[in-house]
């Protein structure tokens, strides 16, 4: 098998429960931190539409998945309780999801078809360049580079699913 696990189906590789793990280094002043938690994909509610998506799902095709991330984040050794809810619509192949923030601002393309997707998100003066890279059937990461006036940061975020 080679280093990067090709995913056929985006939404339905997500689906599910999944056990996160993330480091976070401020490359600027040293600091570190850590989150630990859970993220679940679950399927959108009926009557919750995919806000901001240009195009429906087809027919009989799921509208999409609701990321939603809780757990803790431990920064300068102070614990604090973290969340966010993202959403993942179906992109442009089955291989590929388009992430949106919950209120459905645009935030990234995800193309996992490869096993290996590298995404910009331009956020004010600052630039997101996330590397998501596939593993096996029940693991994956991304990782963040963060740079401009603002921010100096490197967010490694490791997945593992949940049975």
């Amino acid at each position: 098998m080679g280093e990067f696990w090709p995913v056929p189906d985006a939404l339905a590789y997500l689906a599910g429960r999944w056990r996160a793990e993330r480091s976070v280094r401020d490359l600027a002043s040293g600091d570190e931190g850590e989150f630990s938690g859970t993220t679940v994909f679950e399927p959108l509610e009926d009557g919750e539409p995919p806000r901001g998506l240009m195009q429906e799902a087809p027919q009989g095709l799921p509208q999409g998945l609701l990321h939603r991330e809780s757990g803790t984040f431990v920064w300068r050794g102070v614990p604090r309780p973290a969340e966010r809810t993202l959403r993942f619509l179906p992109g442009s192949s089955p291989g590929a999801v388009n992430v949106r923030f919950a209120d459905g601002r645009p935030f990234h393309d995800l193309d996992l078809s490869s096993g290996r997707h590298v995404a910009d998100h331009p956020c004010s003066a600052d630039l997101y360049r996330g590397e998501f890279t596939v593993r096996d059937a029940d693991r994956w990461r991304s990782v963040w580079r963060v740079r401009g006036p603002a921010k100096d940061l490197v967010l490694t975020t490791d997945y593992a699913r949940e049975r």
